[in-house]
């Protein structure tokens, strides 16, 4: 029988879950190099949670610079099955002010200068994405969201841009055409990276400011962001405390997460080299250890 393990992914503002008394700093080595920081074990009423801040303890990782293959690899490692990423972003939308939560069902992905995939040397693999959120953590998300009274909008189109530099004028208002909900640096190739390795994954964006298209947030500071992170922050940690309680109940078996890679690895399997193999084996020794 499975053992289910969630991981929460911590964005901007969110770097640890001091509340969680009972504390291992675990840390972990992949094939792709060390992840963005120690990863926390811990445990709350009795089940198990991994945290990992995706800009290191401090907010020292650049967005360009995550090392989101190893961050995935390492939560694998772990027996993580499901992560939820939680992340500050901008809002494209009137409707999505500050302090709102979205539980975010898909993504534009426009970043450039990131390594996308494991399977970028010998063995070729094609995952779907068509659908990229796991509808049974989002489940999760909206239950633990509710039971704090936040402000949030069930489904939402996530704009993942390069970044470290905000928007433009003409930018915010292109993806505002393509009716995208918030704009942000961090989810995009973790989803995909995530999907590949057979993780349900989820995406909880916490709105920070309005982008540049908004009048009153013509330029966009991080002193503003930080403000509203701090709030945003607070309640993030009183809904990962319900969805630990939480998420097992929504796990759906036929996920199609779950089994992924039985039909997306194209490669003959004379071809799969024991190197390569080696260096796949934590994300994808389930199906090329046949």
């Amino acid at each position: 029988m499975t053992i289910n393990k969630l991981a929460i992914i911590g964005g901007s503002g969110l770097y640890d879950i001091e509340e969680f008394k009972n504390r291992d700093l675990l840390d972990i080595s992949t094939p792709w190099g060390k992840p963005s920081d120690k990863i926390l074990k811990t445990q709350f009423n009795n089940k198990e949670i991994f945290f990992l801040p995706r800009h290191g303890r401090g907010h020292y990782i650049s967005p360009s610079n995550i090392n989101f293959r190893a961050n995935i690899d390492a939560l694998k490692q772990l027996g993580v099955t499901d992560i939820v990423s939680i992340s500050a972003v901008g809002s494209l939308k009137e409707d999505l002010p500050p302090g709102k939560f979205v539980i975010i069902d898909q993504f534009i992905d426009r970043t450039f200068a990131r390594e996308k995939t494991f399977f970028d040397e010998e063995i070729v693999a094609h995952v779907s994405m068509a659908h990229p959120t796991s509808v049974g953590l989002m489940n999760a998300c909206e239950e633990a969201i509710k039971k704090e009274g936040i402000e949030y909008q069930r489904g939402g189109i996530y704009i993942v841009m390069e970044g470290p530099q905000f928007s433009t004028l003409a930018e915010s208002n292109l993806y505002r055409l393509w009716e995208a909900d918030v704009i942000g640096m961090t989810n995009m190739p973790e989803a995909k990276l995530a999907r590949e390795a057979e993780i349900r994954y989820a995406s909880v964006s916490m709105v920070t400011d309005y982008d540049c298209w908004h009048p009153d947030h013509e330029n966009v500071d991080v002193q503003q962001v930080v403000k509203v992170l701090l709030g945003n922050a607070s309640k993030a940690k009183n809904m990962i405390k319900n969805l630990i309680e939480n998420f097992e109940k929504h796990i759906d078996p036929k996920d199609p997460t779950n089994y992924c890679l039985d039909v997306a690895i194209i490669t003959a399997p004379e071809k799969r080299t024991k190197k390569t193999k080696d260096k796949l084996n934590t994300v994808a020794g389930r199906v090329l250890n046949k």
